[in-house]
C-alpha cells in the first residue's frame, strides 16, 4: 500500500450515455465545493476536459459510470500519471470500489487523507506487418487476437521472450493483465490474479484440439502472437477491432505507463469486491 493521497485539483467525468451519471457528477461537484474543493465536471469525451487532463491540470479524475468508463479513464489518465476514482453506476464494477449510494461517505474519507494509490500494470500492443509497425496502443484489461466474422477457428502461434510457446487452433487468444483477469479472461476460463501482479496471462478462447489451459508468464515477459490464418482481428480493451492478415504479429509487452487507482481501507477490498460480484452473479439473470 502506498502513502496516503489527498487531491487538491480534482475533475469529475460522467459517461455520456448514462444521463443519471451527469446528475451524480453535478451533485459530487456541489458536495466538494461545499468542502472548499473546486471540482469541475463534464463528459468523459469532452475534448477540452481531456486536454486539461493530459496537460496535468488535475491531480485526480473521478469517473461516474461502470467498468467501461474506468477503462476509458485509464487510457486517458495513465500517460499523465493522474489517479482515477470510480463511482459505480453500472452492473458489475470489478474495477470500482465505491457504489452510487456510498460516494459521500468515501469523499469525506478522501478529504480526510484516508485514501491511498494502487498501481495497476498496463500492456502495450504493437501491430506489425512485414516488419513494419502499423500502430500501437495500451491496454488496462487485455489484448485479444480473435476470429472475425467467419466461424472457423483461427491458427495462432505464441512466442515468449523470442521462444516458441505453443500453437493454437481456437476462436482467439487473450493476453491479459492481472486487472483483466476478472474480465474477458475470466469468462474464457482463466484464473483470477491479485491486481498488484505484473504478470501477463495468456488464455485461449474455445481452443480446438490444442492447449486449453491458461499460462501465467513471469513478470517482464514479452509475447508475440503470430497469425497463421486469415479471418483474424485485433481488439484492445474492447475497442473497435483492427483487421489482421496472415503472418501479422501482435507484440505484447508491459507498457511504460501505469494506471493509478484511488483506494480506501486495506488491500483486501479486492477480494471482498470479488466475492460480492461472484455471489451476485450466482443468483442468476436478469436481476
Amino acid at each position: 500500500m502506498s502513502k496516503s493521497f489527498l487531491p487538491k485539483h480534482p475533475v469529475i467525468t460522467a459517461y455520456p450515455k448514462m444521463p443519471e451519471a451527469f446528475a451524480e457528477a453535478q451533485a459530487m461537484s456541489a458536495f466538494l465545493k461545499e468542502k472548499g474543493v473546486d471540482a469541475p465536471f463534464g463528459s468523459l469525451y469532452d475534448t477540452d476536459l481531456r486536454n486539461r487532463v493530459k496537460n496535468g491540470q488535475y491531480d485526480l479524475l473521478i469517473t461516474v459510470g461502470g467498468d467501461g468508463s474506468v477503462l476509458r479513464a485509464g487510457h486517458l489518465c495513465a500517460p499523465s500519471g493522474v489517479p482515477i476514482l470510480g463511482v459505480n453506476l453500472g452492473r458489475l464494477g470489478f474495477l470500482i470500489q465505491i457504489e452510487r449510494q456510498e460516494w459521500r461517505e468515501y469523499f469525506e474519507k478522501l478529504l480526510n487523507g484516508e485514501a491511498w494509490i494502487e498501481n495497476r500494470m498496463m500492456l502495450r500492443a504493437e501491430h506489425i506487418r512485414a516488419g513494419e509497425s502499423l500502430g500501437s496502443s495500451n491496454a488496462l484489461n487485455e489484448v485479444v487476437v480473435a476470429r472475425g466474422q467467419n466461424l472457423r477457428p483461427i491458427r495462432l502461434t505464441a512466442t515468449v521472450d523470442g521462444r516458441r510457446l505453443t500453437s493454437y487452433a481456437a476462436d482467439g487468444l487473450i493476453a491479459s493483465t492481472a486487472t483483466g483477469s476478472t474480465a474477458y479472461a475470466l469468462a474464457a476460463g482463466g484464473p483470477i490474479l491479485p491486481p498488484e501482479l505484473r504478470n501477463i496471462l495468456l488464455v485461449p478462447i474455445a481452443p480446438h484440439l490444442s492447449v486449453d489451459r491458461a499460462v501465467v508468464l513471469s513478470e517482464g515477459s514479452s509475447v508475440s502472437i503470430v497469425v497463421n490464418s486469415e479471418n483474424s482481428i485485433l481488439s484492445v480493451d474492447g475497442q473497435p477491432p483492427v483487421l489482421l492478415m496472415e503472418d501479422d504479429h501482435v507484440d505484447v509487452t508491459v507498457a511504460d505507463v501505469t494506471a493509478q487507482f484511488v483506494r480506501f481501507g486495506d488491500p483486501g477490498y479486492f477480494y471482498r469486491n470479488l466475492t460480492a460480484h461472484m455471489n451476485e452473479n450466482s443468483l442468476g439473470f436478469p436481476r
